[in-house]
């Protein structure tokens, strides 16, 4: 069984009725992918993950992205923490997500979002640690001063999703009980750098993504000029996770039925109630 650890099945991609979402949760489910984590990413999106999850059979992790801290307000807070405290009993509840730090776009890059961003962060990190919850957090350009703040507010664990970084962030992100997402971007042949920390870092490590919609793997990604000449970009969805997983498994010279058992062992020791839940049936 393949566990994608992070997928936004929500997102507009997937259609106003997430029809789009249902076929490829149903092609994931047969091609071996037995549960699905969704993140929410903002205040109005709490509810919706949560009845996805549950309509789909899967899990979900709520918190508030920091691509959407501009819009976000202090009110947002008390709303996540009713939300973790209303579903507390739920067991497709698995994470407080997604959450963190983004140095990449420029405008949250500017000091007064830096701060606000670190505002949330720290918010949402007190609230993982007052409702016992692992957490998903967002390192984007942003590994280090997201592991400052997990140093000062240890949650015991949780997800670095999509993560780029060096190989000591790795290992730090991993000393605080993390494991590493990776997904579509391991499977692009100049990412050197990541694809050598896909094959070199802990088996113990290695949790499997999509970030469906976003980040494509290399078999659906069109560049710039192949999009302007009308070629569209692949829909990245869950169904695409054991092929990302058979270039990991490549990667480390280890059979893709072996990556799937170790990243679903891995899975579930950083967010444990995922143990609880019973595979979506292919």
């Amino acid at each position: 069984m393949w566990i994608d650890t992070h997928c936004h099945l929500d997102a507009p991609e997937f259609g106003p009725d997430h029809g789009l979402a249902r076929q490829a949760r149903a092609l994931a489910a047969q091609r071996g992918v037995g549960l699905c984590v969704i993140p929410a990413v903002m205040r109005k999106n709490l509810d919706t993950v949560r009845l996805l999850a549950h309509r789909m059979g899967d899990a979900y992790a709520l918190g508030i992205h920091p691509l959407y801290v501009p819009q976000a307000v202090d009110e947002d807070l008390d709303a996540l923490d009713a939300a973790l405290t209303a579903h507390r009993g739920d067991p497709r509840l698995v994470a407080v997500g997604e959450i963190g730090l983004d140095f990449f776009v420029p405008a949250l890059c500017e000091p007064a979002m830096r701060e606000r961003q670190a505002f949330f962060y720290r918010a949402q990190l007190r609230l993982a640690r007052q409702h016992g919850l692992p957490v998903i957090v967002h390192v984007r350009r942003s590994a280090d001063a997201v592991l400052k703040h997990l140093r000062e507010l240890p949650t015991g664990g949780g997800i670095a999703h999509a993560f780029n970084g060096s190989a000591e962030q790795a290992h730090a992100f991993i000393g605080q009980g993390f494991a590493l997402g990776f997904g579509g971007a391991s499977t692009f042949e100049p990412a050197k750098r990541l694809r050598a920390l896909a094959a070199e870092l802990p088996l113990s490590a290695l949790v499997l993504e999509t970030d469906a919609p976003d980040i494509p793997p290399q078999w659906l990604y069109a560049t710039a000029a192949e999009r302007e000449g009308g070629k569209p970009q692949g829909l990245n969805t869950p169904a695409e996770l054991p092929r990302i997983g058979e270039v990991v498994a490549g990667l480390r010279n280890m059979t893709p039925d072996a990556l799937a058992s170790a990243t679903t062992a891995n899975a579930v020791r950083v967010l444990p109630r995922l143990a609880a839940l019973e595979p979506v049936a292919r």
